[in-house]
């Protein structure tokens, strides 16, 4: 059993909601849990994939996206759960609104079988892929460097060194808002966090 316990596992803001951004590698389990905290939370759950693909793997332009992102933020006004990274496009629209950033940082060898699973189970049309219109095909997942598992497999230390850099930043001894909440680890770490969610939601 984790040993774990977050004394305030979500911070929120002043009138008790929370906006939270969920980051981390493709793979790691970023909308897993955050469609779970969602529903914790009683908030919306934002998935930026399903906002940025276009059907057939088109991208929306950086100006669209930026503008549906941030007019579905502040929709959301008794708060949200985003899952995504995407900080090139975006800027500082969900982090800087956020109250609460998660980085999901489990061992590459913990989450990368699951990727492998998962895009199985998509190929096989037994998954919903991650945006409407965007299926996996065998092409691409093997044979081309726009594959998920290519992807997760060469930036899997490209994302972890980025969000420290964010951390770093956004560290309270250096006069960050210490928003960045950072779970390691085999599972326990983000069970037990979670574990301090529900209970902390459960009490208000």
């Amino acid at each position: 059993m984790s040993q774990h316990v977050f004394a305030q596992p979500l911070k929120g803001d002043e009138y008790g909601r929370f906006r939270v951004k969920i980051s981390g590698n493709s793979g790691a389990g970023k909308s897993t849990l955050g469609a779970e905290l969602a529903r914790v939370l009683g908030v919306p759950f934002i998935s930026l994939d399903a906002i940025y693909w276009l059907p057939g793997w088109q991208e929306l332009p950086d100006d669209e996206f930026r503008a549906i992102v941030a007019a579905t933020l502040d929709k959301a006004q008794g708060g949200w759960v985003v899952d995504g990274n995407y900080s090139r496009p975006l800027g500082d629209i969900v982090d800087g609104a956020a109250t609460d950033i998660v980085w999901l940082d489990p061992p590459f060898l913990l989450y990368f079988p699951r990727l492998i699973w998962r895009t199985f189970r998509r190929l096989f049309r037994l998954e919903e892929s991650c945006s409407d219109g965007c299926e996996e095909s065998w092409l691409k997942t093997f044979f081309s460097r726009d594959s998920i598992i290519w992807w997760c497999m060469t930036n899997h230390t490209v994302v972890q060194a980025r969000i420290k850099k964010f951390m770093a930043a956004d560290d309270p001894s250096a006069g960050g808002p210490g928003k960045y909440i950072h779970l390691g680890g085999w599972g326990g770490e983000q069970d037990a966090w979670l574990r301090d969610v529900k209970a902390m939601a459960r009490s208000k």
